[in-house]
Parts: structure tokens; C-alpha cells; sequence
């Protein structure tokens, strides 16, 4: 029988490899997904052929301009959905089994919300739905019946470690980060990195967005606030740890001293895979990597002066209430104007700093309060940046 599924976010990094693992899967007879829904913002071009390529029912792109322009290139049948709305029907298709969120930023929220009580499986790869509206997400969750299932190659891991152990077992989440391009970069020459050496990162292929935040170490603080809602588990039983190569992608450690983890090649089909087969493993051809191939296995602290920004996003998120919805938002303006050329790089750092400084925190926020602070966030970048208080480019 058919696993029929939606797609969000299907033209990014994400999206488009896991259209990659559904073909490979499908192609080797173990697998039989039916792509019913595929959801973009403006890259028409790349999702016209993914219509082309995987038939579904329905689209959603960012506007009206989209529609025009995807609407001569794809099948008639084709139903096209426009913007958020669009997108929360994606997330509620009534025969999608798996709703697949592969959607940045704050965006991906609202859909994460709609799609739980509706699909069996919300396989999550936007982390922001967890870092801004961890609450309601978790509160919505604990009255449905939907299975949520982290794509993030850090989460996956440890989802598959607690497999091993119940949770009352957990001593500690040991997050691993590569480093990023800075790990050896002389501290003095950090926030003077241009664009192009902050997105040339040693391991990993992904979008701008994640790369920048890789590079300054907000990717990891967003990951330890993601992890404090998934698992459940409070800040300080949660370590990030360096790890240069990326074959480790995370462990969990057990209160008998055990630690369980999870290695292989820094290839994100493999979480994807998993998360769209779970319980059960199936073949690939994806590399390998022999343990005797690794010269070394290298493990060290994470330096505070070196990532300034890291320390920033974890105290939005020990802070609470609609403070990391305000962290992510100004993190997405100040990377928009970094890689504008309008900033330096220690300006994404200095401009964060202030946002948590100086926002009016909100205990309990609703999903409206968190639209308020996000948009305030991107506005008090944007003021910031005109009156040239952070590092200007």
C-alpha cells in the first residue's frame, strides 16, 4: 500500500534530498510513497520539475507572482495554494500520512501546529518550530496523537540513541558541532569574515541560512533549545561538545555512565531515510566509511570567545517566553544583511545581544505574541543597521 505524504520546503536543501531518498527508496521496490502535496517559496523553476517528476494533487508557493509563473509549466490538474495558507492546507491534507516540514524559519511554525492531530507523522526538519513555539508544539502534542520525528542530523541521533534507554535514564545530551569554517581562525580575524568564507563550511552542504549560523555557532544554540523541548530535558543536562569531523552526530549519556551515539558520514539522506522508514532500516548505497579509514577522532570543548553568538541564543532560551522567537528573527535579518555586505560578521553577535537586552519578554506567549516579537525583532535589526550601531560592513 501507498505511504502518501506532503512535502514543505521542497526546493531547499532538505526538501530536495529527501525527493532524492523517496525516489531511491521507491526505485528499490522497499518503499511505495506517493508524493501528494510539494510546497515552495519562489523557486518555481525547481518545483515545476518536481511536479513533472512526482505527480502530486496540490502546490504551494509564496504568491500570486508564483502561481502566474509556475501555471503554464506544470499538469492542469495540478491545484496551486498560495502563501500561508497555502501552506497550513499542505499540513493538513486529510490522506497525507506523513507531513514532511523542511520549511526556515519562523514560516515553518504555523504549519508544524496544523499538521499535528492531523498527520500520523510530522517528520520535523525545521528547527524553528521547536525554538520559537516549543511550548505550543508540545502542548499540542501531548493532546494528539501525531509521532514527531526530528530530521536534524543532531536529533536524529539522539532520537535513535534513546532507543537504548528510557528517559529517567538520561544523564546528558552530548550535541556534537563541527566548528564550523572558524574553528582555527585567529579569534582577532572572526568578526572581520567575509560572506564567502563564512559559508565555506568543511563538512556539511546546506543553505545559506544554516551555514552562517554554523559558522557563528547559532545553529548549535538553536539546537539546544530544540533539544530542551523534544527530549524534554532541562538546559543544563545539555552539552555541546566540538567535534571536527561530524561522524559522531550526537550521543546520549545514561545515568550508568553508558554513552550511546550515533556515527556515520555527515550525509543528511541517511536521518532523512530513517525518519521517513522508522521503526524499520531499509538498504542504501550511500558512502561508508570504515572506522579503520579515520585517522582520528577529535573532541573538545566549545570556546565561549570564539562564539560569542552561541552563548547569546542559549540564554534566549533559558530566558523563555517569546525571547528565542525574537533571537531567530533577528538572527534572520542580521544574516540577510551580513551576506549583504551591509554588516560584518561580528555584527550578527553585538546586533543579538541587544535584541535580548532590550525586547519586553512575554511569559506565556500565543502564536500571536510570537508574530509581534519576531516582527519586532527584524525591525529593531533593521533600525540597528541604519544608525550603523553594529559592525558595519
Amino acid at each position: 500500500m501507498a505511504k502518501n505524504l506532503a512535502l514543505l520546503g521542497s526546493t531547499g536543501s532538505i526538501g530536495t534530498q529527501t525527493l532524492e531518498v523517496i525516489q531511491s527508496l521507491n526505485n528499490s521496490g522497499q518503499e511505495n510513497f506517493n508524493v501528494l502535496g510539494l510546497g515552495c517559496g519562489t523557486n518555481v523553476g525547481l518545483l515545476a520539475e518536481q511536479v513533472r517528476e512526482f505527480r502530486p494533487d496540490i502546490i504551494s508557493v509564496k504568491s500570486e507572482k508564483e502561481r502566474e509563473e509556475i501555471s503554464g509549466g506544470i499538469p492542469e490538474n495540478v491545484e496551486i495554494t498560495t502563501g500561508r495558507e497555502g501552506l497550513n492546507r499542505l499540513a493538513q491534507l486529510p490522506e497525507a500520512g506523513t507531513v514532511i516540514n523542511a520549511l526556515v524559519g519562523f514560516v515553518g511554525l504555523e504549519p508544524t501546529l496544523q499538521a499535528i492531530g492531523e498527520a500520523d507523522r510530522l517528520l520535523l526538519a525545521n528547527k524553528e518550530s521547536l525554538v520559537v513555539g516549543g511550548s505550543l508544539v508540545t502542548d499540542r502534542l501531548s493532546e494528539q496523537e501525531t509521532t514527531l520525528i526530528p530530521i536534524d542530523s543532531e536529533h536524529n541521533a539522539i532520537f535513535q540513541a534513546l532507543e537504548t534507554g528510557k528517559q529517567e535514564e538520561i544523564e546528558t545530551l552530548i550535541i556534537t558541532a563541527s566548528g564550523g569554517p572558524f574553528l582555527s581562525t585567529p579569534l582577532k580575524e572572526i568578526p572581520e569574515a567575509t560572506p564567502e568564507e563564512a559559508l565555506d563550511h568543511p563538512n556539511w552542504d546546506m543553505g545559506s541560512r544554516i551555514t552562517c549560523d554554523s559558522a557563528s555557532m547559532v545553529n548549535k544554540g538553536l539546537e539546544v533549545i530544540e533539544a530542551h523541548w523534544l527530549f524534554d530535558l532541562p538546559y543544563d543536562q545539555i552539552k555541546p561538545v566540538v567535534h571536527p569531523q561530524s561522524f559522531v552526530h550526537s550521543l546520549v549519556q545514561f545515568r550508568d555512565g553508558s554513552m550511546i551515539g550515533e556515527l556515520g558520514e555527515p550525509d543528511m539522506k541517511v536521518p532523512i531515510q530513517y525518519s521517513l522508514t522508522y521503526p524499520d532500516r531499509r538498504a542504501n548505497n550511500y558512502e561508508r566509511t570504515g572506522l579503520a579509514e579515520i585517522a582520528s577522532l577529535d573532541f573538545k570543548e566549545l570556546e565561549r570567545e570564539r562564539y560569542p553568538a552561541y552563548q547569546v541564543v542559549v540564554q534566549a532560551g533559558k530566558t523563555g517566553g517569546n525571547s528565542p522567537a525574537a533571537i531567530n528573527g533577528a538572527d534572520e535579518a542580521l544574516i540577510e544583511e551580513f551576506l549583504t555586505g551591509e554588516i560584518k560578521f561580528g555584527g550578527i553577535a553585538e546586533g543579538l545581544e541587544i535584541v535580548l537586552r532590550e525586547m519586553d519578554r512575554i511569559e506565556n506567549p500565543t502564536l500571536s505574541d510570537l508574530k509581534s516579537s519576531d516582527s519586532w525583532a527584524r525591525k529593531k535589526v533593521n533600525e540597528l543597521v541604519k544608525t550603523e550601531v553594529i559592525g558595519e560592513g
